[in-house]
């Protein structure tokens, strides 16, 4: 790879990255083309998280995704590696918390010969535990233009044309230092419009207790897993599926959204709904599908059409089913002139895949009125309800890569109800 054709390819990936939306998509593609741009086996990514207000805490460095060549290629087509969830204090312990602290660039030919008088040291047990030897690294911080630190990506073993391992070379440094100068302002994108939206989740919350961060990004990250397994299965080309996945990431967040328009007294009710108010209830996916009535962009498209549907069931009998939202008319009627419920396919592919997101998370949750289920019975449930609640395929996809959601729900721990 010469210099010349790795910063023609840079330009492309900076096109690219300014097209994704979404936080979590946007910090793996940017971990897998930074490993691209100088061959690099594996890596990790962290983001910053700041203190809690009115806490004299440090800020911390949140370890987010990692990817490894060598390791993925002993995994089932589909499949990812699961790494555990950790946060790591920034000083100058660990290479990756040093880094963040002086927001340098730290390039390390041998990882198990670092010099004596370095500060930080190299942590051995991930190779001892997986029989992977880690030698280079190379580790540079994201900084944005107003001097925010975003993050830091940590690329691991560069590889020659060979598949030999060798250290990072200047050249390397040089592309990597560029490319994370543009991911940095493309992420700080991202992290305002994540923001944005959870301000809005915050909002619902305030009016619903169960509609919270945790709840919808766990609900956004099971999504993506499960429709990754389906356009896998289905051959779906990668640009389109790289759209589609980070609107849908997005858009599933705001599956509930439409509870604000509910009233309190059923919202915050500490038990199950009766018939009365859970008919009541069943507008909350109307209200939400209006809040998009202007459709400007595939994720307003996907917003509206995951908040109207997403009860709707695989066999006909979900809700609010053939109703115009803006206008109330049901536009196909049963004999008793009730809307029929939508069905199959009729339901669309967003909406049958939150539907399914959406249960599997409630079911795993505590609620005031009942205890989380144990993981074998909320699993027994989805496949209990295959074919009449959720679309079959899409069971036989949850299924196929639950090592990926529950990757997806450490990253999103269950917050402690009070």
């Amino acid at each position: 790879m010469s210099n010349e054709v790795s910063f023609k390819e840079i330009v492309r990936l900076d096109v690219e990255l300014n097209q994704i939306q979404d936080l979590d998509i946007l910090l793996e593609r940017i971990l897998l083309e930074a490993r691209r741009v100088v061959r690099a086996d594996a890596g990790s990514i962290y983001i910053t998280i700041p203190p809690e207000a009115g806490k004299k805490k440090e800020e911390k460095l949140s370890f987010k995704y990692s990817q490894n060549e060598t390791m993925q290629k002993t995994l089932p087509p589909g499949q990812k590696l699961i790494f555990s969830h950790f946060e790591i204090s920034i000083n100058e312990k660990s290479i990756s918390g040093y880094c963040a602290l002086e927001r340098k660039m730290v390039n390390i030919p041998d990882m198990y010969n670092i010099p004596s008088e370095s500060p930080y040291s190299f942590n051995s047990s991930f190779d001892t535990l997986t029989g992977y030897k880690t030698i280079s690294s190379l580790t540079i911080p994201l900084v944005s233009a107003n001097k925010r630190l975003m993050g830091v990506i940590q690329v691991l073993n560069s590889k020659d044309k060979n598949g030999n391992i060798i250290p990072f070379t200047s050249d390397h440094e040089l592309l990597l230092s560029h490319f994370a100068n543009n991911a940095s302002m493309v992420l700080l994108r991202a992290y305002n419009t994540r923001l944005m939206i959870l301000r809005m989740i915050k909002m619902a919350e305030l009016r619903d207790p169960k509609e919270t961060g945790t709840h919808v990004n766990r609900v956004a990250g099971y999504a993506v897993e499960i429709y990754n397994c389906w356009a896998h299965r289905r051959k779906i080309p990668k640009d389109e599926h790289h759209k589609f996945r980070d609107n849908l990431r997005i858009s599933a967040m705001l599956h509930d959204v439409g509870k604000v328009a509910i009233s309190d007294s059923i919202l915050k009710k500490p038990g199950r709904f009766t018939s009365e108010e859970h008919k009541i209830m069943q507008f909350h996916t109307i209200c939400g599908a209006n809040l998009f009535d202007d459709i400007n962009s595939p994720v307003d498209q996907f917003s509206r059409d995951i908040a109207l549907t997403h009860h709707e069931n695989w066999d006909g009998t979900g809700y609010p089913g053939w109703l115009d939202p803006l206008t109330g008319i049901s536009l196909r009627t049963d004999d008793e002139g009730n809307p029929l419920g939508k069905k199959g396919e009729e339901i669309p592919l967003v909406g049958r895949i939150v539907a399914l997101a959406d249960v599997y998370d409630a079911l795993c949750s505590k609620r005031v009125y009942k205890d989380p289920w144990t993981e074998d019975d909320a699993l027994q449930e989805v496949r209990n309800l295959s074919g009449t609640k959720f679309d079959p395929e899409l069971v036989e996809c949850f299924l196929e890569i639950l090592p990926n959601i529950k990757r997806a729900k450490a990253l999103y721990p269950e917050e402690k109800l009070e």
